[in-house]
């Protein structure tokens, strides 16, 4: 559905984020990418969505061919990508609902943006929140939610979005062992249930292999590892988490 050619970036400062890069991410389904930080994989996530634009390559969409073929196809692009992030995002002083709605702003005009949004927004952004299980806490503002909570309202945006693939940059990077597994249940569930493929950043290995269908693993902006669950052996993590451990050790 989702593919990269030799996609590359290097960043004005001269930082190699991305090395040459071929990949392809199949429709529906949830893909983790694999590694510590400074690997490649919130370069490579943002290059999907066309945050970051690569220094070389292509990045295409099945049918629809180059995202950068022009500005309308890099917009309708993002329309149909949600975005989870590691901060949140969220707007503290708003409520809950809404900052999903604000996930629907993409669907409407400039003009039309400007006023209140149709009752049949409202109605989506309160079904995006029961499926998180926050219906409840819809009128409750943000910043009065727990980081959980959170996480859960930022993935009740993406999904009131109607994406067709949700992009998550470490989602469960400040949240605890019981917390960040109930965030990934949520979020892979919805996915599984809508036909949405997911590519997550994540770098536990175990919650890897617990949602994954397939993992990317990456080490120093190369593609070490692309492959299911099962096949992750200790000789391909220790390839990918070579650069951590000897960085901790000189360190020590």
């Amino acid at each position: 559905m989702l593919s990269l050619l030799n996609v590359a970036v290097t960043y004005p400062n001269g930082v190699v984020a991305l090395r040459p890069t071929t990949a392809a991410f199949q429709r529906g389904k949830f893909i983790v990418l694999l590694g510590t930080s400074g690997a490649g994989k919130s370069t490579l996530l943002r290059s999907l969505n066309g945050l970051v634009r690569p220094t070389s390559g292509e990045i295409c969409v099945e049918g629809r061919g180059s995202i950068f073929s022009s500005r309308t196809e890099l917009r309708a692009h993002r329309r149909r990508t949600g975005m989870v992030f590691q901060q949140h995002h969220l707007i503290g002083r708003l409520s809950a609902l809404d900052n999903v709605l604000t996930g629907r702003l993409a669907a409407h005009g400039a003009l039309r943006s400007m006023f209140p949004l149709p009752r049949a927004d409202r109605l989506l952004a309160l079904e995006a929140l029961d499926r998180v299980g926050l219906a409840d806490r819809a009128l409750d503002r943000a910043d009065q939610l727990s980081g959980g909570q959170q996480q859960r309202v930022g993935i009740a945006r993406a999904m009131a979005q109607k994406p067709e693939i949700v992009l998550a940059d470490e989602p469960v990077a400040s949240l605890d062992p019981a917390t960040s597994v109930r965030v990934l249940e949520d979020l892979h569930r919805i996915c599984r249930e809508d036909g949405i493929t997911a590519i997550v950043s994540l770098h536990q290995v175990d919650l890897a292999r617990q949602f994954a269908d397939h993992i990317i693993g990456l080490a120093e902006g190369r593609i070490v590892f692309d492959g299911a669950p099962d096949q992750l052996g200790s000789l391909t993590l220790d390839h990918i988490y070579a650069t951590e451990r000897q960085r901790l050790a000189q360190a020590a």
